[in-house]
């Protein structure tokens, strides 16, 4: 007579929870990267300090901004992206400063974002600024010592280099990101205080946004139409409502038109085309941008070109080949380009 066995309903079970056992370790590779501390942290510090108080932002330095450097004409921001890894960020600026050939008279920066967790594991003092992971990448407030965003820290920087008894010579100030760099340099781009001050003193200044995950509209028209179940597809950090307090000193209107005028490069490796990309932002918001980061950024450019029709200030340069890699994207002719006005960038429409 047949009886019934448990070994297979058992075997079944096991198989199942392995299955989803793997799925969630496989979910973990690919996240855990951003989730975890930081392996190394910059070894400058510079004081932000703001009505909400004062700390300090890890960073790397190629100079000493403390005294005067009369030989610097240029200095060149570049951002990281969501893993924090400034270091690797900093070779990257390093290897692209040697290809520009132009060592002597710029200074290369590279600022680092550090998430909550990278403060114990560092054994960091408390006057440290510190973010909930990726929060920096919309400019909202550091978690701690003070209520900082990440714009008041790239302000910081940039009145640091307005000193014209430290930078008599300064001419040009590039600020660049990639990926969560990219982000964060522009929505900087677009409501930052930095470089109506600088422009002041004389300065240009540039934005190289290579290949952001999205981007900040003036409008709640979208490449994709939102689904009804993401009626927040146009909160901040990809429109207007519930921007932070940083953003709101001017209507979003007169942020566009400054933005619309300012030097923008919208710096895209045309590879960059995986819609399951791990560091992708794939929330409903992010989706009505596009399915990807080439595709997004191609569609925002056009979504500028066509409320701003006279639009001269901004461009769209294309790295032929290059898909979600921050040191290609800067060391290549393009990059070098943007980034250090050497070299040529061959394409319609480029330099």
């Amino acid at each position: 007579m047949y009886k019934k066995s448990n070994v297979f309903p058992l075997l079944l079970s096991l198989a199942i929870a392995s299955g989803f056992a793997s799925g969630l370790v496989h979910a973990a590779e690919e996240t855990a990267p951003n989730k975890r501390p930081v392996k190394v942290i910059a070894d400058s510090r510079i004081e932000v300090g703001a009505p909400s108080g004062n700390a300090a932002l890890p960073l790397y330095v190629s100079r000493d901004w403390t005294v005067p450097q009369p030989g610097v004409t240029r200095a060149v921001l570049v951002f990281h992206g969501r893993l924090r890894d400034a270091d690797v960020y900093w070779r990257s600026a390093q290897k692209a400063l040697k290809a520009s050939g132009d060592t002597e008279h710029t200074m290369m920066i590279v600022p680092q974002f550090l998430a909550d967790a990278d403060i114990p594991a560092h054994q960091l003092p408390e006057n440290v600024l510190h973010w909930e992971w990726e929060s920096w990448m919309g400019g909202e407030s550091a978690n701690g010592p003070a209520s900082l965003s990440s714009f008041d820290a790239i302000d910081a920087i940039l009145m640091q280099l307005s000193d014209r008894k430290r930078f008599p010579n300064l001419k040009d100030v590039v600020i660049a990101g990639h990926s969560g760099g990219a982000q964060v340099v522009q929505r900087y781009a677009v409501v930052g205080k930095g470089e109506e001050v600088l422009s002041k003193l004389g300065m240009h200044v540039r934005y190289v946004v290579a290949n952001p995950s999205s981007y900040l509209y003036f409008s709640e028209d979208r490449p994709q139409p939102a689904a009804a179940s993401c009626p927040q597809f146009n909160q901040w950090k990809y429109g207007w409502p519930g921007a932070p307090a940083y953003a709101k000193l001017k209507t979003p209107a007169a942020y566009e038109d400054a933005y619309a005028a300012r030097d923008v490069v919208y710096l895209l490796g045309t590879a960059d085309t995986n819609p399951k990309h791990p560091a992708l932002d794939k929330s409903c918001s992010a989706e009505t941008q596009g399915p990807y980061r080439f595709a997004r950024g191609s569609s925002y450019f056009a979504y500028m070109q066509q409320r701003h029709p006279k639009m001269v200030a901004q461009r769209l340069l294309k790295v032929e080949g290059v898909g979600h890699d921050g040191d290609a994207m800067f060391t290549s002719a393009c990059g070098v380009a943007v980034l250090f006005d050497k070299g040529t960038c061959e394409q319609a429409g480029g330099q």
